[in-house]
């Protein structure tokens, strides 16, 4: 009998101590978001979709504006081909529509690959300013901005479609990438945030 106890305090004692070794499962870290505004430019935009440029110029905007009255980034991503040599950087074709709501102090990273994580200085760019949670929007949501939404995945940030602000040539297709992608409608986002510290 004494034995049987013995036996169980010790057992009970080795437990203790096990859990005492175990490391504390880490807390997540808090949700620190970034908008990344891709390639609303206008040399791509004749190529788009009406259908998605009449709803996603306005989403965009939407956003943009969520992220600058809540104190959250908002990034603006460029393309061009060095090869081809276009669009130029700085030329008309380069440039956002004046009627998009990004400001000349917004970071900008300008990519010369779908991906815009592809040699460019964004994932820099995010952990300086210490973003975890991306929300992307902009064009083309069948190429650079899905290949920017694997790119976030692959560097561990968590990351989101904003929906409603994609454009694509064709807008099934649109549809079909915010399907079968983690997407984020405004309402839900703007609930987020209010509650997200800066």
């Amino acid at each position: 009998m004494k034995r049987t106890i013995l036996m169980i305090l010790l057992a009970s004692l080795a437990l203790c101590a096990l859990a005492a070794t175990e490391p504390a499962k880490a807390k997540p870290a808090p949700v620190a978001p970034a908008l990344l505004v891709i390639d609303v430019q206008n040399a791509y935009l004749p190529y788009m979709d009406e259908k998605d440029k009449k709803m996603a110029m306005e989403g965009i905007n939407y956003y943009i504006n969520l992220f600058r009255a809540n104190g959250f980034p908002v990034i603006r991503v460029y393309h061009t081909d060095p090869v081809q040599g276009w669009p130029k950087p700085g030329s008309e074709e380069f440039q956002f529509p004046k009627t998009v709501a990004v400001k000349d102090d917004d970071p900008m990273v300008v990519k010369n690959y779908g991906n815009a994580f592809k040699k460019t200085e964004l994932d820099k760019l995010l952990r300086e300013k210490g973003r975890n949670t991306l929300f992307l929007c902009g064009l083309s949501a069948v190429g650079c901005v899905l290949a920017t939404y694997h790119g976030a995945m692959d560097r561990d940030y968590e990351v989101f479609l904003c929906r409603d602000a994609l454009i694509s040539h064709d807008a099934a297709l649109t549809k079909a990438v915010q399907e079968f992608s983690q997407t984020i409608d405004y309402s839900a986002l703007k609930l987020l945030l209010s509650g997200v510290s800066r």
